[in-house]
């Protein structure tokens, strides 16, 4: 066997490196603190303090260094010692597994006659003579963090790297000359001077060293600040320039040893004397920036506009805006339109601009929702403007558009909407205006399916009459504006019944399109008009059903014979029938529509559905409060009637009766009408507190703002009650409008509520599909006690099994129950022997 001792010369290169390594390490480590001061000491000559420090400052700041650099060597040196080789050869075996370069130095301590213990021993070091030559050099830790705990190295070196690319290393010579002469640079070799450039900053360009140029042409951007400094007697040196435009007082005296100015247009800049230098400036241009409009004009559903634009300029674009100039060259003068408008200023706004990244050239949209501007749905002139940090201003090329807005579907809200504009072009459609909403308002029982509306038409009128009466104001103009513009987006998406007929009409529109072949622009149109109202009936619906918002786009659920679509799906049948209509397929598209009417249709049926099966006390409480919700209502249109009767009392004027008035045109005592409707309010009232304390008992944020929303129920009840008694019918419609809002909010929340509550209780592992599949299923899926029934065959006693139902009727049911069970003769012999022992327990 060969001899494992023998030559290690494989190993001299790894602990060759290790060791310089360690070398490497153990300077750092000492001498780190050495260097430190150095940077701290090399810095501040660098930039020429020594030029403007008192001599005796400056002496004081040499002798600090000197000592601190004279301790830091010391201090080094004392922790300072070199490498052996054996420290190296240690680190190299301890980056070994086993270290086995120190096993090959070891002796055979026991055995050493025992041949075969010899035996052993030799294979043992071969083993590790053949681990060794794994061995590569090991690292250096260069790390001293714990020793610089706060940095001071790299505070130093940032200062030292400032100085050399700000300063000048030939200025450290001048130490030099001061410690023979006493005396500053400037004394010993006469007048010195020196001086920067220093470009807008917007540009992001460095500045320029004056005595470092190396030409006599300079060019550089108007707006370039220059400072130039002498050093030596006033006088030795003095500065001409032409740069700057100054005259007169303005310019200071040639020889200030100090001057500042900018460039504002080309010319020569003379320094004069001993060392002096001179240059001609030129300027170089900065452009203005471009802006163009990119792409097409989008506008989404809700009237939204997003208008793509590129801007670009040679140091970046810092601000624009887009200007939106009515066209009066295009406009259909029309009705409200034909009176000369009031003086209206152009529409501005600001464009977005990227908030990261690089300005100087770059693409964006213009997003805005211009629904509720007077131009909206006009035609106007649109033009965007960018401007740079030097002020320079680019507009893109005149853009001819209509300004989009909302579009309103619901007749008399586009009514509405048409006075507001009216009302907004000139302060002299205002009579014209009320004799409209009045026109509108005749025959609220014909045209408005929801009192409120109207009431707040009837409102804006009178604001509006009593704002004529004095003098319209622009405030009286811009809230009857506020106002009929709230009445035209709540009769638009208001009830139910609005919008189910805005979703059949546009169901119709779309297909008698696609029976007549419309062009692509209309079959956009009549999509999004479609896509809209399919959304806020689905809402609406989700909302009287008290289901939170987000109910509506739950998954896919198909429990019997209901079903419940996401809008996703909707949307996604939607756009496969535009994609179809626009590739002329209309057989196919057709029958995809036919789809999606029977989608809505069932939509429809399922919302009119009950469950069948017995009620819990929470149920029964919804069902309650949405008696009392329409009892409400009642009340309040009757209230409203009176308040009607109070400003138009008998006949209209075509000799119908009166809207709420009987037709036997009897009268009722006044007196005994209010004390009726105040009766009325306070048993509605007395109702809703037996209500609240018949509440089920509901954890969670839901319940609690139920409680409070029925609470603000009550109150407004009993304020409508006292408005009632005083006959001060305004503020009773008030309060009971308020109050309906409440029982709405109430409900939504007692929905929500009720299934967050189930939901736990049955927890996350359980079934909530909750549909009734049929007797024989039941059988399948329960015990004869009712109790779901596992996959492992244990029944599922987690949860209550009476709920809030009377224990005795339900014992009884269960019984009979176990006896159906017990009497059928196709069921297994063992069940009916179960059935039978629970029997013999009664």
């Amino acid at each position: 066997m060969t001899d494992p001792t023998r030559s290690l010369s494989h190993l001299r290169l790894p602990v060759l490196a290790t060791r310089i390594g360690l070398l490497a390490e153990r300077i750092v480590r000492s001498y780190w603190p050495v260097w430190t001061v150095a940077f701290f000491l090399l810095a501040p000559l660098m930039f020429g303090w020594q030029d403007f420090l008192p001599l005796e400052a400056f002496w004081a700041i040499i002798a600090t260094g000197i000592v601190a650099l004279a301790v830091t060597l010391y201090l080094g040196w004392r922790k300072f010692h070199f490498p052996t080789e054996a420290e190296a050869i240690a680190r190299v075996d301890g980056a070994l597994e086993g270290r086995p370069i120190s096993a090959l130095n070891d002796a055979q301590a026991i055995g050493s006659t025992d041949e075969a213990s010899k035996a052993v021993w030799a294979v043992h070091l071969e083993r590790m003579l053949h681990r060794t030559r794994d061995a590569r050099p090991v690292s250096p830790d260069l790390r001293v963090s714990e020793r610089d705990p706060f940095g001071v190295r790299y505070m130093a070196l940032l200062f030292f790297l400032v100085a050399v690319m700000f300063g000048s290393v030939w200025r450290i010579g001048t130490v030099a000359e001061i410690a023979q002469n006493g005396t500053p640079t400037a004394a010993v070799m006469g007048p010195t001077w020196e001086g920067w450039i220093e470009p807008p900053a917007y540009t992001g360009m460095p500045t320029l060293y004056l005595p470092d140029l190396t030409t006599d042409r300079i060019e550089v951007l108007s707006g370039s600040k220059i400072t130039v400094r002498f050093y030596g007697d006033i006088g030795d040196l003095t500065l001409a320039e032409t740069v700057s435009a100054r005259a007169g007082s303005d310019v200071p005296p040639a020889s200030q040893q100090q001057q500042s100015f900018n460039v504002q247009q080309g010319g020569k800049i003379d320094i004069t004397g001993q060392g002096g230098r001179s240059w001609d400036v030129t300027l170089l241009p900065d452009n203005a920036p471009s802006v163009r409009l990119d792409g097409e004009i989008e506008v989404d559903a809700k009237g939204v506009m997003t208008q793509p634009f590129h801007a670009s300029d040679d140091y970046g674009v810092v601000g624009g805006t887009a200007t939106f100039t009515l066209d009066m060259s295009r406009l259909d003068r029309h009705h409200g339109l034909l009176t000369d408008p009031d003086p209206h200023e152009p529409l501005i706004v600001d464009i977005p601009l990227p908030i990261t990244g690089d300005r100087s050239d770059f693409d964006a949209s213009l997003v805005e929702d211009f629904s509720e501007e007077p131009i909206a749905n006009l035609p106007v002139v649109m033009q965007i403007a960018a401007e740079d940090a030097a002020g320079n201003v680019a507009t893109s090329e005149p853009h001819e558009i209509i300004l989009p807005g909302r579009r309103f579907f619901e007749p008399i809200a586009k009514s509405v909407i048409e006075m507001r504009r009216d009302l907004l072009w000139a302060k002299a459609n205002a009579p014209r205006v009320t004799q409209i909403l009045r026109a509108l308002s005749a025959k609220p029982e014909e045209l408005f399916t929801d009192m409120e509306p109207y009431v707040a038409i009837r409102d804006a009128i009178v604001t509006l009459e009593n704002g004529i009466e004095a003098g319209l104001s622009d405030e009286v103009q811009n809230d009857v504006a506020a106002q009929l513009w709230a009445i035209a987006v709540d009769l638009e998406e208001g009830s139910l019944a609005n919008a189910l007929e805005r979703l059949n009409r546009a169901r119709e529109r779309l297909n008698e399109a696609m029976r007549n072949g419309a062009s692509p622009e209309e079959i956009q149109e009549l999509m999004d008009e479609l896509r809209e109202a399919t959304e806020a009936y689905t809402q609406m619906l989700a909302d009287q059903a008290g289901a939170p918002e987000d109910q509506t786009d739950s998954p896919d659920q198909r429990q019997g014979n209901s079903m419940t679509f996401t809008q996703d799906e909707i949307n996604a049948l939607m756009d496969r029938i535009q994609e179809l209509m626009s590739e002329g397929k209309m057989a196919e598209a057709q029958e995809l529509m036919q789809q999606l009417n029977d989608l809505i249709d069932n939509m429809q049926v399922q919302q009119g559905q009950g469950q069948d099966g017995p009620r819990t006390q929470g149920e029964r409480s919804m069902e309650e409060l949405g008696d009392t919700l329409q009892e409400q209502q009642e009340l309040s249109d009757d209230a409203f009637r009176d308040l009607q009767e109070q400003f138009n009392p008998g006949m209209t004027q075509d000799g119908e009766p009166q809207f709420g008035q009987e037709e036997d045109g009897g009268e009722q005592d006044e007196g005994q009408g209010e004390q009726s409707l105040a009766d009325r309010q306070q048993a509605l009232r007395n109702m809703l507190e037996r209500q609240r304390h018949n509440l089920p008992a509901l954890t969670g944020e839901e319940a609690e703002i139920m409680r409070r929303s029925l609470e603000n129920a009550d109150r407004a009840m009993d304020e409508a009650e006292q408005a009632l008694r005083d006959n001060n019918m305004s503020e009773a419609l008030d309060r009971q409008a308020e109050a309906l809002d409440s029982l709405r909010e109430g409900m939504r929340n007692l929905g929500q509520a009720l299934t967050n509550n189930r939901e736990r209780e049955e927890g996350s592992g359980n079934d909530r599909a909750g549909a009734t599949r049929g007797s024989d299923q039941q059988a399948q899926n329960t015990d004869p006690l009712g109790r779901q029934l596992g996959q492992s065959g244990r029944s599922d006693t987690d949860r209550g099994m009476l709920q809030d139902e009377d224990v005795y009727r339900r014992a009884g049911e269960l019984l009979d129950e176990i006896r159906r069970r017990a009497g059928e003769l196709n069921r297994s012999e063992d069940e009916r022997s179960y059935l039978e022992r629970l029997l013999d327990q009664f």
